[in-house]
């Protein structure tokens, strides 16, 4: 299913990574109530902002690059960090009157710790929960796996320059 969505998915070798990686999308689809991952905006910070799909390939694209170029990251937990770094943003966002909105749950707890537990409790590698727990500003207070060092820069490239964009 994600393939084509997230080409970069067939890169992971563990299969049994790959198939975690899809049943964590599709049960954050579901408890976020979305039927496609094409109408959720990858931020809520400025307005037009592009979807969700391109934000997730951009990131994991890049950090794909920057690993291929390392021989200190493990690629299997670098390509499924990347492609779930922003899966909490499908609980922390919501459609409401045909518009995305902040959740009611996204009040209380921002998408990297839902996307952790959500990591966790599918039993993931300690360092996916890191990369995506670690990814934005709760980072600043714990330490990053080297996976999540790269994630982390390549998500703040693509959102300063998407927001650069809007600002055309």
């Amino acid at each position: 299913m994600l393939e084509d969505t997230f080409p970069i998915i067939k890169e992971i070798k563990d299969e049994e990574l790959r198939e975690k990686v899809e049943k964590c999308f599709l049960l954050a689809m579901e408890r976020g109530g979305w039927n496609s991952l094409y109408e959720v905006p990858f931020t809520l910070t400025f307005e037009g902002s592009y979807d969700f799909v391109k934000h997730v390939n951009n990131v994991a694209n890049m950090a794909y690059q920057v690993g291929k170029t390392r021989n200190d990251v493990d690629m299997d937990i670098l390509i499924a960090g990347a492609l779930l770094h922003d899966v909490g943003k499908l609980i922390e966002y919501e459609k409401r009157d045909g518009k995305v909105v902040k959740s009611e749950f996204g009040r209380y707890m921002r998408h990297p710790a839902i996307g952790a537990a959500m990591a966790m409790e599918l039993g993931m590698d300690m360092k996916i929960v890191n990369i995506i727990m670690a990814h934005s500003k709760e980072g600043e207070m714990v330490e990053r796996c080297n996976e999540a060092i790269i994630v982390h820069h390549c998500d703040f490239i693509d959102f300063e320059i998407a927001k650069n964009e809007v600002r055309k």
